[in-house]
């Protein structure tokens, strides 16, 4: 009895023993288990809401960014209208001044004319009432005191008369001045001369110039000058005292280019610049066109040009710093090198005199101008202007019939 006992409590104690290893162990792995688990669901959900934070603080720096994308591109905006802004009145403000530097020379050319007495001050008292319309065009005929019979076969053929003349300038808006300065000796007997003509024709603009045969380039600048000055007018000419003009086909010519701020017409040359002295046409600036036989810059002929209202208005203004070369056609080509100006050769304004501008007519192509190149104009102007007038003239009827 007491060694069956003795055996099942040995087998008991066993069984107990595995049994309770098992047992610890496999709370020990359920422990691990639970452990693990707990732990990393707490870890998981902190890096989700850091990835929240993170990602709204990211959307914040986003919107941020887009805000201030769009500021800039605003401000951006704004500092470009700024400057289309300064530009324009900066635009404004230029032409303002040119406005008053143009008023400036009218107030200028009276009050010398006042002083000197020549007759130019009629034309400047109207001056105001002139400036009121807007004229096609103001021819100046480049005359000197010696030329009285010039201008009297001038008058006799394309220059209009009397209420005629008038005509022309309220009708057509055309103004046909002979342009002269003063004597060395103001007052003299040239100027009283020119005063009794100026009286019985009327139809004189002096200039505040002393006349001489060198002094060509400044007397063309002081034209330019004062006509801008005193007229207000799309197109300013200068034409020879010993030039045949057609008034209506010069104004058809030079409407055509109205639109063109900046434009310079006639017969464009590049002759020779001659260094030798005594020669006709000598050049004592020679130097500054290069090397001997060399030629000049392209230019207008002197004969007869024309320039537009603002090229005049440039000359005025900058009438003081605009350097004088011997030839005054060089002079005026000189003036707009370096400017945004379109030159327009138009050989219609340098035909020759009969049969070439006749030739030309019955082609019904007629002529702006006409005279003889070997005398740089009409060879014996005062005999045969008439002649030519005649037969290359493009009719009376042309000029009142004419719109521009």
């Amino acid at each position: 009895m007491s060694f069956k006992s003795k055996g099942e409590q040995s087998t008991g104690s066993f069984v107990s023993k595995k049994w309770t290893f098992l047992l610890c162990l496999g709370c020990f792995c359920a422990g691990m288990l639970f452990t693990n688990r707990m732990g990393t669901i707490p870890e998981t959900e902190g890096i989700m809401r850091t990835t929240a934070v993170e990602a709204e603080e990211l959307k914040l720096i986003s919107e941020g960014c887009n805000l201030n994308a769009k500021e800039e591109k605003h401000v951006s905006k704004d500092i470009i209208g700024e400057v289309f802004k300064t530009h324009h009145a900066i635009q404004a403000l230029d032409k303002t001044i040119s406005n008053l530097e143009m008023e400036l020379a009218a107030a200028r050319a009276a009050q010398e004319s006042l002083l000197s007495g020549s007759p130019l001050s009629t034309g400047v008292s109207r001056a105001e009432s002139s400036r009121k319309r807007k004229y096609v065009m103001v021819i100046g005929i480049n005359t000197a005191f010696s030329s009285r019979k010039r201008r009297d076969s001038v008058r006799a053929t394309w220059m209009p008369q009397g209420e005629k003349r008038k005509k022309l300038e309220d009708e057509k808006g055309i103004i046909v001045r002979f342009v002269i300065g003063h004597s060395v000796t103001t007052g003299g007997i040239l100027d009283r001369a020119i005063e009794a003509e100026d009286k019985k024709h009327g139809d004189f603009l002096r200039l505040d110039h002393v006349e001489g045969y060198l002094e060509l380039s400044a007397k063309t600048k002081i034209y330019f000058a004062t006509a801008v000055a005193l007229w207000d007018a799309d197109f300013y000419v200068k034409v020879d005292d010993d030039v045949h003009v057609n008034i209506a086909t010069l104004g058809e010519t030079l409407v055509r280019h109205r639109k063109k701020p900046r434009v310079y017409i006639g017969c464009m040359k590049s002759g020779p610049v001659l260094s030798q002295k005594g020669v006709r046409y000598h050049e004592p600036e020679h130097w500054k066109f290069g090397e001997s036989g060399n030629k000049y810059f392209r230019h207008a002929t002197g004969q007869l040009y024309a320039i537009s209202k603002e090229l005049a208005s440039y000359i005025s203004i900058n009438q003081h710093v605009l350097h004088k070369y011997a030839n005054e056609d060089v002079s005026l080509g000189s003036w707009f090198i370096g400017l945004d100006v379109e030159h327009i050769d138009d050989r219609r304004l340098c035909c020759g005199t009969p049969p070439d501008c006749e030739w030309k007519a019955q082609a019904g192509n007629i002529c702006v101008a006409s005279f003889d190149w070997t005398c740089s104009g009409i060879c014996r102007s005062a005999d045969r202007i008439k002649e030519v007038h005649r037969r290359c003239g493009e009719g009376e009827n042309a000029l009142w019939s004419a719109t521009f």
